[in-house]
C-alpha cells in the first residue's frame, strides 16, 4: 500500500529545505519506502507537523516528474507535428500511425495511477492531521488544494488519452485493482470533466503558496515558487473542456493580471503580458533581428531573443513567461529523458518534426518580408546533419558542453499557452475583436484610431474577464498595464492572421494553427486536437491533420488512419497493463 512517507523531519528550516532536495534527490514517494519492514514508520509517525505535510508534497512532486517523457510523447506523437525518425522503437510508430498494441509500454496508465494514489493518501492524512490540529488551516487549504489540483491535472489526462477511466479518491492497497472494473467503473470523458470541475472549482484555496510558506524557498540555486500547479490555469482548463466559457476566460484572465498590484516594474508591465518592448540589448523574447530584414542576423542566444526563454536562467525575464515549469537537474534523479529522445548527437534521435509542422512554419510570412515563422524553421527545431531535430528540450544542455550535465526543464504552462487558451475561450463567449488581439498584434493595434489623446482609446471598455487597458499617450502622457502587450504573432514578428469580425470558427482555427506554430512539443497538441473536434463534433479536424502528417512522409497506412480516427472512440488508447 502506498500510505506512507519515511522522511525525518525537525521543526526547523532546515528540514524542509533538505526535502526540498528530495524532490530531485530521490524523485518519488515509493524511493522512501525502499526500506526494510522494521524502519518503516507508521502514518502517525510520518504526518506530525507541516514539514512533514510538505515532505509528502515534494515526494509527490517528484513521482509526479516520473510522467513529463510519456505526457510529452502521447500528446505529440500522436498528434501532426511530431513523427518518428529510423531510430524510433515500433511502439513509437505505433503511436503515430494509431495502431497500439497492449504491450506497448507508453500507452500503461499505471504510472499516472501510481501519483494519484500518493495524492490520496496525502489528502486523507492531511484531513487527519487537521482534525488532529497538526497545522492550521492556512496550511491545510494551501497544501490540500495543490495536491487536490495535481490529481485533477492527472486525470483530465487519462481522460484525453484513454477516454473511460476509473476516479478514484481514496487511498487503495493494490493498484492493480484500478483494472478491476467491478470495484473501479469508468466513466466516460465528460463525466469525468463534470466530477472534476464540481470537486477543483470546491477548494477552498486557488491562489498559489503564500511568500513565506515552507515550500517557497530557494535551494540548490532554484527559486521553488513555480515548481507548483496553477490552479487557476487548470481550472481554466477543465471550464474550457467542460464548455462554460465566460467562467474559463475568468479563470485565465486572473492569471493575466498576476502581476497587476506589483511594485516591481518589470513585473507590472510584463509578467504574461507578451510584451513587445525591445530593450537595446535585445534581452527580451521577441524574435528579432540584429539588421532587419537580414535572415542571417537573427538573435538567436541562450540569453537573448525569443528561444532563450527555453536556455535562459529563471531569471527576471524568464519569470514574465513562466507560469509552471519543473527542472531536471543533473545532480539529482529521476534524470532528464528528453536529451536520449531528442537529440542526434548525444541521444538515441527518436523523433522529429514531422513534414506538415515545417510547411505550417514555412506557409507564415514575417512583418519584414522573411517568408517563415522563425519560430520553428531557426529556433523550435534544427538542421543537424541534414536531419531535422527539435531543439526546445535541448537548449541548455548543449549550453553547458559537458555530456554530463543533462540539466533541462519539463514544459507546462506558459504566458502564450494561457493567451493562446484565453483567445479560445473568449472567442467562444462571443469576444471575437479580443481573441484577434490576443492571438495578432496586441490590444493597442486593435483598439485604436490614431488618436494623440488616447483617453478614450485602446482599452477595451468591458467588464471582467474582458477588461483590458492599452492607452499608450504622449498628450496627456499615460502608460497602462497592458501598453506593451504586442500580441502571440505580434511577438513572433508575424504579420497578422485573420481579419476582425472574422466568424467564431475561422477564428478558432487560426488560434489552434498558432498554437501549433508556438507551442509545438510541449505536450499540447493531441489535447488541442481532442477539444475542438469533439466541441465540434467534427472527428475530421482531427483525422485529416493526422492524415496530413502521414501522408507527406508517405505512409501506406494515412487513408487507413483517417478512415480509423473518423470514429471518435479510434482517438483513445486502450486502458491496460
Amino acid at each position: 500500500m502506498i500510505t506512507t512517507i519515511k522522511i525525518k523531519t525537525t521543526k526547523s528550516i532546515v528540514s524542509i529545505v533538505s526535502a526540498m532536495t528530495l524532490l530531485f534527490s530521490l524523485g518519488s514517494c515509493q524511493d522512501y519506502l525502499d526500506v526494510q519492514p522494521e524502519d518503516k514508520l507508521s502514518g502517525d509517525q510520518v504526518y506530525r507537523n507541516v514539514y512533514d505535510a510538505d515532505a509528502a508534497v515534494l515526494g509527490i512532486y517528484g513521482k509526479f516528474m516520473g510522467l513529463a517523457e510519456k505526457y510529452v510523447i502521447l500528446n505529440e506523437m500522436r498528434a501532426d507535428l511530431m513523427t518518428t525518425t529510423v531510430n524510433s522503437s515500433p511502439y513509437l510508430k505505433q503511436l503515430s500511425e494509431h495502431n497500439e498494441t497492449a504491450e506497448n509500454p507508453y500507452i500503461n496508465p499505471r504510472q499516472f495511477y501510481e501519483v494519484i494514489n500518493n495524492c490520496n493518501d496525502a489528502l486523507k492524512n492531511f484531513d487527519i492531521m487537521l482534525a488532529d490540529k497538526k497545522f492550521t488551516q492556512s496550511q491545510y487549504d494551501q497544501r490540500y488544494a495543490d495536491v487536490a489540483c495535481i490529481r485533477s491535472w492527472i486525470y483530465l489526462q487519462l481522460g484525453i488519452q484513454y477516454g473511460n477511466v476509473p476516479y478514484i479518491t481514496e487511498p487503495i492497497e493494490s493498484l492493480d485493482d484500478v483494472k478491476n472494473i467491478n470495484k473501479y467503473p469508468r466513466i466516460p470523458l465528460t463525466q469525468l470533466v463534470d466530477k472534476l470541475v464540481t470537486f477543483t472549482e470546491g477548494l477552498t484555496y486557488k491562489k498559489q503558496y503564500e511568500l513565506g510558506s515552507s515550500l517557497v524557498v530557494t535551494v540548490d540555486g532554484y527559486n521553488t515558487a513555480k515548481f507548483f500547479i496553477n490552479k487557476e490555469c487548470l481550472l481554466g482548463d477543465l471550464e474550457l473542456w467542460k464548455g462554460d466559457y465566460l467562467k474559463a476566460a475568468s479563470h485565465y484572465k486572473t492569471v493575466l493580471e498576476t502581476a497587476s498590484t506589483s511594485v516591481n516594474q518589470t513585473e507590472y508591465l510584463e509578467s504574461y503580458r507578451i510584451s513587445s518592448f525591445a530593450g537595446s540589448s535585445n534581452n527580451d523574447l521577441l524574435v528579432a533581428y540584429s539588421r532587419s530584414p537580414e535572415p542571417s542576423t537573427l538573435i538567436d542566444t541562450d540569453t537573448r531573443g525569443w528561444r532563450s526563454m527555453f536556455s535562459r536562467t529563471r531569471d527576471a525575464v524568464w519569470n514574465t513567461e513562466w507560469i509552471w515549469s519543473l527542472p531536471f537537474d543533473s545532480k539529482f534523479a529521476p534524470a532528464n529523458p528528453f536529451i536520449a529522445f531528442f537529440s542526434k548527437t548525444s541521444g538515441n534521435y527518436l523523433a522529429k518534426p514531422s513534414q506538415r509542422a515545417m510547411d505550417l512554419w514555412n506557409s507564415n510570412t514575417q512583418s519584414n518580408g522573411i517568408p517563415y515563422d522563425a519560430r520553428g524553421t531557426k529556433l523550435t527545431y534544427k538542421m543537424v546533419g541534414g536531419d531535422p531535430v527539435i531543439m526546445k528540450y535541448l537548449y541548455k544542455f548543449e549550453a553547458a558542453a559537458d555530456q554530463f550535465k543533462k540539466d533541462g526543464d519539463w514544459y507546462l504552462y506558459r504566458a502564450e499557452k494561457l493567451h493562446l487558451r484565453y483567445a479560445e475561450a473568449a472567442n467562444r463567449d462571443n469576444q471575437q475583436k479580443i481573441a484577434f488581439a490576443i492571438l495578432n498584434r496586441g490590444f493597442r493595434s486593435v483598439y485604436s484610431t490614431g488618436a494623440t489623446n488616447v483617453t478614450n482609446e485602446q482599452q477595451t471598455f468591458l467588464p471582467f474577464p474582458y477588461d483590458f487597458d492599452a492607452r499608450m499617450g504622449e498628450t496627456p502622457y499615460y502608460r497602462a498595464p497592458w501598453h506593451r502587450n504586442g500580441g502571440v504573432r505580434g511577438r513572433a514578428n508575424l504579420l497578422a492572421v485573420g481579419a476582425i469580425g472574422d466568424n467564431m470558427i475561422t477564428t478558432e482555427n487560426n488560434i489552434i494553427d498558432e498554437a501549433a506554430l508556438t507551442l509545438a512539443y510541449e505536450g499540447n497538441r493531441w489535447e488541442d486536437l481532442v477539444r475542438i473536434a469533439r466541441r465540434r463534433n467534427d472527428p475530421a479536424f482531427l483525422a485529416d491533420k493526422i492524415y496530413d502528417k502521414l501522408n507527406k512522409e508517405g505512409n501506406a497506412e494515412a487513408t487507413t488512419v483517417r478512415a480509423k480516427l473518423m470514429n471518435p472512440s479510434n482517438w483513445y488508447l486502450p486502458f491496460t497493463w
